[in-house]
């Protein structure tokens, strides 16, 4: 392997710990100066880091990510920033967890080929079963409504004392925020229900 060896990180979430990621890195030996990460959606390839990513990694530099879903979500621009690594940045790819995707600079030419084609079959197998999860929750939402199952927050129950606070309230006695708290609501509930009246 020549040139300079980068790392890839990503999770979803700002919540979401990415320790498991940057040991694998780590184990690999990829300097920790020379790992770059993002805590966003992988819908899109817009993310500071990765931005940041390509334009420092060059010519016969590698690039390792633990997994290809780390790449992206989205199966045409995984593909798309796959050949634009490995074509046009001339960089080799090494994923962790699929050693056949490893596309590194020193592979033969038949290697790449083989890489390429399980990246495509992959990122198809990935793609069509998360719009086979997206048409489940769909049917399952669908289902439940129809056994007559209610989805979503329950209405808050309005406190029987309501019409005693409402009428404080209307003749100026109360403020629309004592008038929430002395109810146990959020103002904006109170507002609602007041506008309800009016």
């Amino acid at each position: 392997m020549t040139g300079t060896v980068y790392g890839y990180i990503r999770v979803s979430t700002k919540e979401q710990n990415d320790d498991r990621q940057r040991i694998a890195m780590k184990k690999y030996g990829v300097p920790k100066e020379n790992i770059f990460s993002d805590k966003q959606s992988g819908k899109d390839f817009d993310r500071p880091g990765y931005k940041a990513l390509m334009k420092k990694i060059g010519e016969r530099d590698t690039l390792i990510i633990k997994s290809i879903d780390r790449l992206g979500r989205d199966f045409n621009e995984i593909i798309e920033q796959w050949r634009y690594i490995t074509l046009d940045k001339k960089c080799g790819i090494v994923v962790l967890d699929m050693k056949l995707l490893n596309t590194g600079v020193d592979r033969s030419l038949l290697d790449r080929l083989v890489a390429e084609i399980m990246l495509v079959a992959l990122s198809y197998v990935a793609e069509t079963e998360r719009e086979m999860m997206r048409q489940r929750v769909v049917e399952g939402i669908s289902a439940a409504k129809a056994r007559g199952v209610s989805l979503g927050r329950r209405p808050i129950q309005v406190p029987q004392n309501f019409d005693l606070i409402w009428d404080l309230w209307a003749q100026g006695q109360l403020s629309g925020r004592e008038a929430a708290r002395q109810l146990g609501v959020d103002n904006h509930t109170f507002a609602k229900w007041a506008k309800q009246l009016a």
